[in-house]
């Protein structure tokens, strides 16, 4: 390695640059736009002297440790079998760079440690992969194992996070930058209601549509922190990384661990920019049935029409009005399984109710199929009952505390997934469960927080049970849940399909949820269903179409029963459908664009350079008397072709106050150019509340 050698790593539009220098752990030199790099002096010959500083210059380096001369966040801290912490001195042993992957290697001679740092190109973004390797002779307590440690420019302003609880999922926080310190910190021992561990860093004057931003994010379940520091230079730090227990992890001499991966993508095409390489590294960790993605299907789910009070009749019934709406796949929600009469007994054992099914399950999938539909079960196999027999014979199979009570939540335990009896168990109830019921769809669910914690081992024990079953049964798509939208992340996205992303199925409370989602997730993996109205969960009652038009923006579903609905009604809803399944090949597996307008305005548009969805919605009264055209950046160039094929609006037809314009555009086509639709804006009528318009975007190349 020569003196001061510049590396590069080129992804997409941006650029990774560091500095070797010698044997010491490489420097930051760039992170963020495509630069070239050619030419490039030392850092140390370029950048000024400091005031009360040490002597001997240290700039920031891609792995910081203690006692270097370095005053960032420790990447690393290790301690000996007595509990006392290392001082880890790195040295760098290598770098190896090509057009895909630039990896660092570093060693502490005295501790033997070893320390690999990854950066890769993917879709492009960079995922990074941190490891850690002991080669000395005595086991050493890993207490932090930072997965990232990233340089953040000056010109950075705001910090986009989200927060969230059971209900209401995603509520976007916009703050600045902070003077210190800024994170964001789970500690539920699962992802939580609030998204992944991510953020969004937004640059100076950075928007949806255009400006410099920055995305991360956690590849993991459990516990995780993201952090952000003001370094007194001028510049911030972001470090992300898996939060452990003391004493959770061992490293015996000859062992090694890893970090969670992060995802990192930077655009200067602002958080739409960004968001698409979060979707295009999301969809290249996704593994589906047959090595490819199937139209998502439409499901009906039976939670909210029957709750726990069902039976094969009721159940069968249900399925065939399913059915008879153009449904495509049925689910069997909680309640099947002996004693599921509530919440309060029954989990763990998984033995279908002999009262309800008194044949099993089988007939009941056969009605479902023999209607020409899926037929898909909910599960929550990391959780029991105390009522339950698997409690009764195993007790200390779930997470406690020695001599302590563990708490319920909604009557329920954790079982120990650290444990292989536990895993070999519920992959045995779960495989036969499979084996004897032609099931395509599991609904993986999993109802509250871990406490007390069993740490990131007990993510990882999840992980190797979801893995197993997908070795067994590649064919069963599975879905994430967890009390609604509790375990959304690229983590676990590895073994699963889709995402619950709420229980709350609330138009209203949607919108933002969904394009909280959006943020990491494609539309593609985002359940999202027509409810009943009156709401179950927010008792607000909203018209059908504004219900389906904003369930039609995921993967399309129904939880309600057509059979009890209004013929007119009943009706609408199969249009719903129809629509959903004529359009999904341009809602799902494309680009995403996030918007907002005037007077409360949001829109949102799916698809491909040529062709796309917009939804205009507007979710409160409007202040203004007259809708002013809405601005859509991303048509600028060529000319459109622009109609109307779905409105959402009370009674199903345009706003008595919409000019014959609008109707006619709901009959053919007008033309405009793209530029005039960029920088002038669409032409909107005027929309009550709760209400959306849908178009269709058509390039004229």
């Amino acid at each position: 390695m020569t003196p001061s050698e510049i590396v590069a790593l080129h992804s997409g539009s941006a650029s990774l640059v560091l500095e070797a220098n010698r044997n010491r752990v490489p420097l930051w030199r760039h992170l963020g736009l495509a630069v070239d790099p050619r030419g490039i002096s030392s850092i140390y010959q370029t950048r000024g002297t400091a005031t009360f500083s040490v002597d001997a210059d240290r700039a920031p380096d891609v792995f910081p440790v203690p006692g270097d001369g370095s005053f960032l966040r420790a990447a690393l801290v290790v301690c000996d079998s007595d509990g006392k912490a290392l001082n880890v001195a790195l040295d760098c042993t290598g770098i190896a760079s090509d057009d895909k992957r630039l990896s660092c290697r570093f060693s502490d001679e005295e501790s033997g440690l070893r320390v690999m740092v990854d950066y890769i190109t993917v879709c492009g973004g960079v995922r990074i992969e941190t490891s850690l390797e002991n080669r000395g002779s005595a086991p050493l307590s890993v207490q932090r194992l930072a997965s990232c440690t990233l340089p953040l420019p000056a010109r950075c302003e705001r910090i986009v996070s989200w927060r969230g609880r059971h209900n209401a999922e995603y509520g976007e926080c916009v703050e600045p930058m902070p003077h210190q310190g800024w994170s964001r910190e789970n500690r539920r021992g699962l992802t939580g209601h609030g998204g992944p561990c991510g953020v969004y860093v937004l640059a100076d004057g950075a928007d949806h549509h255009s400006g410099l931003v920055f995305a991360t994010q956690l590849v993991w379940s459990g516990d995780g922190r993201i952090a952000i520091e003001r370094d007194d230079e001028g510049f911030w730090t972001l470090q992300a990384e898996a939060l452990f227990q003391r004493g959770e992890l061992m490293l015996e001499p000859g062992s090694s661990c890893s970090a969670p991966p992060v995802l990192l993508a930077i655009s200067d095409a602002g958080r739409n920019g960004a968001m698409a390489v979060m979707h295009a590294m999301a969809r290249d960790i996704v593994r589906w049935p047959g090595g490819e993605m199937t139209p998502r299907p439409v499901h009906l789910n039976s939670w909210e029409v029957v709750y726990f009070a069902h039976d094969e009749k009721r159940i069968g019934e249900l399925a065939k009005a399913a059915a008879s709406i153009g449904a495509e796949r049925f689910v069997l929600d909680d309640g099947w399984f002996s004693g599921r009469g509530n919440d309060t007994a029954g989990l763990g054992d998984w033995i279908p109710d002999p009262v309800k099914y008194p044949d099993g399950l089988s007939p009941i999938a056969a009605k479902v199929r023999g209607l020409g539909m899926q037929f898909g079960l909910w599960v929550e196999p990391e959780m029991v009952n105390p009522d339950s027999d698997l409690y009764r014979a195993h007790p200390d199979w779930t997470l406690a505390t020695d001599g302590r009570e563990p708490p319920t939540a909604r009557n329920q335990l954790v079982l120990d997934m650290r444990r292989e009896d536990v895993r070999d168990y519920l992959f045995e109830r779960l495989d036969a469960i499979l084996r004897s019921t032609p099931i395509s769809y599991l609904k993986w669910d999993h109802n509250r927080d871990h406490s007390p914690s069993g740490g990131a081992e007990q993510i990882r024990g999840s992980y190797e049970l979801f893995a197993a079953l997908r070795k067994a049964h590649p064919e069963v798509e599975i879905e994430s849940c967890a009390g609604g939208g509790g375990r959304i992340d690229a983590g676990i996205l590895e073994y699963v399909h889709r995402f619950w992303t709420s229980d709350n199925i609330d138009a209203l409370a949607r919108i933002p949820m969904q394009r909280g989602f959006l943020a990491f997730m494609p539309p593609e993996f985002m359940g999202a269903h027509v409810g009943a109205s009156p709401s179950h969960a927010t008792g607000r009652v909203q018209p059908l179409n504004f219900r389906a038009a904003i369930a039609c923006q995921g993967h399309f579903g129904i939880e309600l029963d057509p059979a009890a609905m209004e013929q007119a009604e009943r009706k609408e809803l199969s249009g719903w459908v129809r629509f959903y399944k004529e359009w999904r090949h341009v809602i799902h597996g494309g680009k995403v664009l996030l918007g907002e307008a005037n007077d409360g305005l949001v829109w949102q548009a799916h698809g491909t350079e040529d062709e796309l969805l917009l939804w205009v919605i507007r979710a409160g009264h409007a202040e203004d008397r007259r809708a002013q055209p809405v601005p859509l950046p991303f048509t600028n160039g060529g000319d459109w072709q622009v109609r109307i094929v779905r409105s959402a609006i009370s009674g199903g037809v345009l706003t008595p106050r919409a000019t014959p314009f609008f109707h006619d555009l709901r009959d053919k086509p007008h033309g405009f150019a793209g530029s005039w639709l960029a920088h002038s804006g669409l032409p909107v009528p005027a929309l009550p509340a709760e209400s959306a318009i849908i178009f269709h975007l058509k390039a004229q190349r």
